[in-house]
């Protein structure tokens, strides 16, 4: 005897084994707090890492401002001049730095005034803002 199916009548449905919606909306949550969490304490370490490495920047372009100084018997009036020899100065053995090196890591300008406060030059980065002033990432670094 032939067995027969029922065309309104469909076969016992299996298990699902699938995740229903809210358990899909309860992990996406989940992971974009994770992904949150991870985020800021990544860029908060790479905002910390560009303000030490402005600190290490400015040290590094003070030795370069000396040095040519010790070349040239006196101080460059512009940053670029330790890039391209300036007109009228003898004793030029520069190239001192490269024209990336006058930015800091936030890619704004180094300052640089002569003669200094105190010193006979300053170098100053503005911090993450560009701006004069502020605090944490965006107070200004000063060669001291």
């Amino acid at each position: 005897m032939a067995h027969t199916r029922s065309l309104t009548r469909s076969p016992a449905p299996a298990r699902q084994a699938g995740m229903s919606l809210l358990e899909i909306i309860i992990v996406i949550v989940l992971i974009g707090a994770v992904l949150t969490v991870v985020g800021s304490r990544v860029l908060g370490g790479a905002d910390r890492g560009k303000a030490n490495l402005a600190k290490t920047q400015i040290q590094t372009l003070a030795g370069k401002v000396e040095n040519f100084q010790l070349d040239t018997g006196k101080l460059p009036a512009r940053l670029d001049e330790l890039v391209t020899q300036p007109g009228g100065t003898s004793n030029w053995l520069g190239p001192y730095a490269k024209a990336a090196e006058l930015n800091d890591p936030w890619g704004h300008p180094i300052e640089y005034r002569a003669p200094g406060e105190g010193q006979p030059f300053d170098l100053i980065s503005l911090g993450k803002d560009g701006r004069p002033g502020g605090s944490s990432y965006d107070a200004d670094i000063k060669y001291e």
